[in-house]
């Protein structure tokens, strides 16, 4: 589990965080990509892109999602994933000149939410009140 991130996650709160990324990644649409903090903002803990990344790495079953849709909030891929940018290609995702994504035309934002948006308040979860 997210040994290293040494915060106020509790092991219920890190498991529910872990379960909505997943949630999140697997409603990424054909041809769009996201980024690690808008997935993160959407899970309820906007400080954490990079817990987003390292879940998405380490969960067993996760490379049955299309993780290869998530990338960093400037287009660029997952570093050591040669495979990912293929992947997008063949979708449909165009690439700018310096090799990011074009997130002028692929970023899905679900509800409306663009990277300069406060995150969503974080869910109530049982037992949290």
């Amino acid at each position: 589990m997210m040994h290293d991130y040494p915060d106020r996650m509790t092991p219920q709160q890190a498991r529910a965080f872990r379960d909505d990324v997943l949630n999140i990644v697997s409603q990424i649409p054909h041809g769009s990509v996201t980024t690690y903090g808008i997935i993160a903002a959407l899970a309820g803990w906007p400080s954490h892109p990079r817990m987003v990344g390292r879940t998405l790495r380490y969960t067993p079953g996760a490379e049955q999602l299309p993780c290869h849709r998530v990338v960093t909030i400037a287009g660029r891929t997952a570093p050591g994933w040669s495979g990912q940018r293929t992947k997008l290609e063949e979708e449909g995702v165009t690439f700018k000149p310096n090799g990011n994504v074009d997130m002028e035309r692929h970023l899905w934002q679900p509800n409306g939410l663009s990277p300069a948006d406060p995150p969503p308040a974080p869910p109530c979860r049982e037992g949290s009140i």
